[in-house]
């Protein structure tokens, strides 16, 4: 999901506030050989595949650049805000206080894991990483590697007035060890839609198992495995809706998903890194009960090798190859290839 984050940062006392402000600039150019796949930040994303016949399109753009800013009192209460202009707009990332493992605010859902990545340039990333990779908010306790969390849920459902009736709950263990990291975790959350004069609810639930082992010394395997049954906006860039409504009642839509990567790392701290990732949905039951169309998305696959290299302390740039495929319900497919640069520099 990009490369690396800032590993400095600046450091100053406020009165008796220890704090310290944090960042990158960062540019991103692609350029897509078959269609247009580029965000705000140049991202790569299956939502923008197309039977489209024109090909070759340029991009450029600095909004992936991010600010923040930590402070930390001396009774050990943090405070982190942090914020990006991916929409060329001041967005907020982070916006969290913690203290004593209670956590309050906004940060990285609970139901993510980055123990199992492997680094790319593509501000997306690759199809089935562990979890939601977004930020909610929440409320957080975290003790030992246990940690556990109440966060907004959000769910999508395919033909209805959905209505987030309750949270969503996660779970989530995660160490390190020698040559290695790995991570389990769950959420449940109900799908209710409400017209009115008609509702009905789901229990959703979905879980992931992820984990990064060493090859010796130069070399790391990682990846990642999902499930989930009414709880697709988690299962990462399957972009497919949670469940839908036949005959009254919510039914639940149900998917999976992972990816596996590897990392060769040189010298001076450059890598060389490849991953492949994909999502799969089960629509039978929405196109038997007439709710979907057949154009939804059923595959989604995208591969990504890089090659990044750090020319100075705190600065990183790369290059990027990647594919990207989806397979609809109905049969159809179309895939499209890009070529991304990548610079950053961090403060």
């Amino acid at each position: 999901m990009g490369i690396a984050g800032q590993a400095s940062a600046i450091n100053f006392q406020a009165g008796d506030v220890d704090a310290s402000i944090y960042g990158y600039v960062r540019l991103n150019m692609t350029y897509d050989l078959d269609e247009n796949l580029g965000g705000p930040a140049q991202e790569g994303s299956f939502t923008r595949i197309s039977d489209s016949d024109a090909n070759g399109y340029f991009g450029a753009s600095a909004n992936q650049s991010r600010i923040g800013i930590r402070l930390k009192n001396p009774d050990g209460v943090k405070v982190n805000v942090e914020g990006d202009f991916y929409a060329g707009t001041f967005r907020l990332r982070h916006a969290y206080g913690e203290y004593n493992g209670v956590l309050a605010g906004q940060t990285w859902s609970n139901y993510t894991s980055f123990a199992g990545g492997t680094s790319v340039l593509d501000f997306n990333g690759v199809a089935g990483n562990a979890g939601l990779w977004h930020r909610e908010a929440q409320v957080r306790y975290t003790t030992g590697n246990l940690s556990l969390s109440v966060e907004n849920p959000r769910s999508r459902l395919a033909n209805s007035v959905i209505r987030d009736s309750s949270p969503s709950f996660t779970a989530r263990y995660e160490s390190k060890m020698d040559g290695g990291a790995f991570a389990v975790a769950a959420l449940t959350k109900q799908n209710t839609y409400d017209t009115g004069t008609d509702d009905d609810s789901t229990i959703a639930y979905t879980a992931f198992v992820t984990g990064k082992i060493a090859l010796g010394e130069s070399v790391t395997v990682q990846g990642a495995v999902n499930y989930s049954d009414g709880a697709n906006r988690y299962l990462y860039q399957s972009n497919a809706d949670d469940a839908y409504v036949a005959n009254g009642s919510i039914e639940n839509i149900s998917g999976y998903g992972g990816n596996i990567g590897a990392t060769l790392k040189l010298d001076g701290g450059s890598s060389i890194n490849f991953v492949a990732g994909m999502t799969k949905v089960d629509w039978d039951d929405a196109l038997a009960d007439g709710v979907a169309n057949g154009s939804e998305a059923e595959t989604n696959r995208n591969i990504l090798v890089n090659y990044q290299w750090v020319p100075v302390k705190s600065v990183k740039m790369g290059v990027e190859l990647s594919n990207w495929y989806t397979e609809y319900v109905n049969g159809n497919d179309e895939d499209a290839n890009r070529i991304m640069f990548a610079a950053q520099y961090n403060f």
